[in-house]
């Protein structure tokens, strides 16, 4: 599967204004949350930890990856969160979305994907190869009728796709959530939604490098990324090669072109807990450069609500 640059995205007339109601339900639902948990973010409140680590760009890239991050051999430091991807802060052992968000630093300054320049690259990755939904419209209906609880979301399933199609529709995502997950060293990760790298268009994924043993329990996350010795992540690009099998605006279709390398993520094990230090920083898939910025509906939706919600707790850099 050879990859093509002749991707393109369609921007529906209304998105701005759709855009900017989720931004507000967003920041709503947040704030009701954050009267209960204190104050946190909208989704992923739940930090498990946040570790320091170093991005190593590999050498010999085929030419269609060197753009950006990945332009040449190069070693960054970087900061990474681990999360549970829920609005609510529970036990581990509940069922949940996982979150690995990589800050890439000390970049040379290059344009931003916001406009400006910036010497950051944030990669925000799921346990999840693709979304449940195809359009960030189902994804906030969803969020924001879940976040009072399960019956709410059942209600509001129903009442969106029909009685028995609803029902289908909370049993999947069940399925979904309720996936093994052998911990975040032996898991691996994935965007889930294109960005650029340069003329073409990529999902990420970072792969578990020497097959670790999975956790020994699902009661504590963070207990075993702190008991691990040195982790180590293969970061790798999937391209896109035509609209049919590799679509940029629907999030639910898992792409099935091979992945490249094209760096390492290494976290050294350490005994510092940076979770104050890192809890108000951004981890937005915005802050990019803009050879690699976000595309597709869900991830320009991103952009709105990660901006609202950011104001909501006062994040600052």
């Amino acid at each position: 599967m050879k990859p093509s640059t002749e991707w393109s995205e369609t921007v529906a007339p209304d998105e701005d204004e759709r855009f900017a109601r989720y931004g507000a339900q967003f920041a709503e639902m947040q704030r009701k949350k954050s009267e209960r948990f204190g104050n946190g973010r909208a989704l992923h409140r739940k930090q498990l930890l946040a570790m320091r680590g170093r991005v190593e760009v590999l050498g010999e890239l085929p030419e269609h990856a060197r753009h950006g991050l990945f332009a040449r051999p190069r070693s960054f430091d970087a900061l990474v969160r681990f999360s549970n991807g829920g609005a609510d802060r529970v036990a581990d052992r509940r069922p949940d979305v996982r979150g690995m968000a990589i800050k890439v630093l000390g970049l040379d300054a290059a344009p931003s994907a916001l406009g400006g320049t910036t010497t950051e690259q944030d990669l925000l990755l799921i346990n999840h190869s693709k979304f449940s939904f195809a359009t960030s419209d189902e994804f906030v209906g969803l969020v924001i009728a879940a976040a009072p609880g399960p019956g709410s979301l059942v209600r509001y399933m129903i009442r969106r796709y029909g009685f028995f199609r609803g029902l289908g529709k909370v049993r999947e995502l069940s399925r979904g959530l309720g996936q093994p997950f052998p911990g975040f060293a032996a898991s691996p990760l994935f965007s889930a939604a294109p960005i650029a790298c340069g003329p073409y268009a990529v999902k990420v994924r970072a792969l578990p490098v020497g097959n670790p043993a999975p956790a020994k329990d699902n009661k504590d996350w963070a207990a075993d990324l702190r008991a691990r010795d040195e982790m180590t992540w293969e970061l790798q690009l999937q391209f896109f090669t035509d609209s049919a099998t590799t679509p940029i605006e629907d999030a639910s279709v898992e792409w099935p072109t091979p992945f490249v390398t094209v760096a390492r993520l290494t976290i050294p094990k350490q005994s510092e807990d940076l979770e104050v230090s890192t809890e108000l920083l951004k981890f937005d898939p915005w802050n990019a450069l803009a050879e690699h910025r976000p595309l597709g509906d869900v991830m320009r939706a991103r952009k709105v609500v990660y901006f609202e919600s950011q104001k909501v707790r006062g994040a600052s850099a």
